[in-house]
């Protein structure tokens, strides 16, 4: 019988091209896959007469089908099935998103809607009457997926699309692997097109995340090695942005965003992260804000369970390995301070009243299953935000 501690690590398909020759290496990419008729999706910005858009364009040539501004953020529903539609009238034959998670997920979403058909909500993954999640088996043939990153989202290597639907402000989980980017670029020129502060929310949540995954109740040593290499690129680049190493720190967190959203395949994530796309779609507020604010109090939520694990995020942290997880929260306290992290919800503008509300938007989140201690109601999730507010 095998123990607790055995596992199986998968490592999939992936090409990353860091540097100003990036896209060139996208376009033998699209060459080697077939690709001829590449749709895009990106933001407004991109898009825009004095966009980025003209480098990709003069990279691609031809195989440029259209560029659509669709990515808005948490990828509403209605933009997605634009873009599935947009997809077809001009028989695109592969996708690339450039931007962060909007662009991203809409891409994805709207090739899985693309391909599927039927209604968004049927494709999505459900929770059914034991509590268990639920996924469709989505088996109709994808276009290939590709991806030019301009902020560090770890979203950027997942085979997971969250579309909001904008009736009942619920996350709709769409999951299907053959959506996974075949190739991600990171062109030093595109970084610097995002706000400072989209660099930091990302950035914090890829911190997060990496130290979730190395505490969470499924991993292996394979996915700790990106994980801790993720915290500690993105613990370094943090501070870096906005000064005069605000490029090299901008590449490294889209770097470290790659090695979290690779790693946490292996591991799954946990309550900040469930937290943060439940009160980030309902409220506006930045994942990675929320994703900070409650790290900290998380670790102290799990210290016994996650014991046996917390001496790897406290290496990655650059603490002593025999870190407590009191002295791990409240370094990172002290860290996201320093980066004028607000300490409580309310400083986000998150009312008491929604409180319950968000407690059983977290619950339903697939993220939730990798907590260190088992998250067994929203009740116990209502307790938890009450403390963070």
């Amino acid at each position: 019988m095998a123990s607790q501690r055995d596992y199986l690590h998968v490592e999939l398909p992936l090409r990353v091209a860091v540097g100003p020759a990036a896209l060139d290496d996208l376009a033998r990419e699209l060459d080697r896959a077939g690709v001829r008729r590449a749709f895009v999706v990106c933001g407004r910005s991109f898009a825009a007469p004095d966009g980025g858009h003209r480098l990709l364009a003069t990279a691609l040539g031809e195989r440029l089908v259209h560029v659509h501004p669709g990515a808005r953020p948490h990828s509403p529903a209605a933009m997605v099935q634009e873009t599935a539609r947009l997809m077809a009238e001009t028989s695109a034959d592969g996708v690339i998103a450039v931007g962060g998670g909007s662009a991203i997920v809409t891409a994805r979403a709207a090739t899985v809607l693309l391909a599927e058909g039927g209604a968004l909500r049927d494709l999505a993954t459900r929770i059914d009457g034991t509590g268990q999640m639920i996924s469709p088996r989505l088996n109709a043939p994808k276009l290939p997926q590709f991806v030019v990153a301009t902020t560090p989202t770890t979203a950027t290597v997942k085979a997971g699309s969250a579309v909001l639907d904008e009736a009942s402000q619920r996350r709709m989980a769409l999951f299907d692997p053959q959506t996974r980017a075949r190739m991600v670029c990171v062109v030093p020129a595109l970084l610097d097109s995002a706000p400072h502060d989209i660099f930091l929310s990302a950035g914090l949540n890829t911190l997060c995340m990496a130290i979730e995954g190395l505490i969470a109740r499924k991993g292996d040593p394979f996915a700790d090695a990106g994980l801790i290499h993720a915290a500690r690129l993105a613990a370094d680049a943090l501070p870096r942005l906005g000064t005069g190493h605000d490029a090299a720190a901008r590449a490294d967190l889209v770097v470290a965003a790659i090695l979290c959203g690779r790693a946490t395949d292996s591991t799954n994530g946990g309550m900040a992260s469930a937290l943060g796309h439940a009160i980030g779609a309902r409220h506006g507020v930045e994942n990675g804000l929320i994703n900070a604010l409650a790290m900290p109090a998380v670790l102290i939520d799990a210290a016994e369970a996650a014991r046996p694990d917390l001496p790897k995020a406290a290496i990655a942290l650059g603490l002593h390995r025999a870190a407590s997880a009191a002295d791990i929260a409240a370094h990172l306290r002290a860290f996201m301070a320093d980066l004028g992290v607000k300490p409580r919800l309310r400083d986000l503008g998150v009312p008491q009243d929604a409180l319950p509300e968000l407690a059983d938007l977290a619950f339903a989140d697939w993220f939730l299953r990798g907590n260190p201690r088992p998250v067994e109601s929203a009740v116990q999730l209502l307790g938890f935000l009450r403390h963070l507010w």
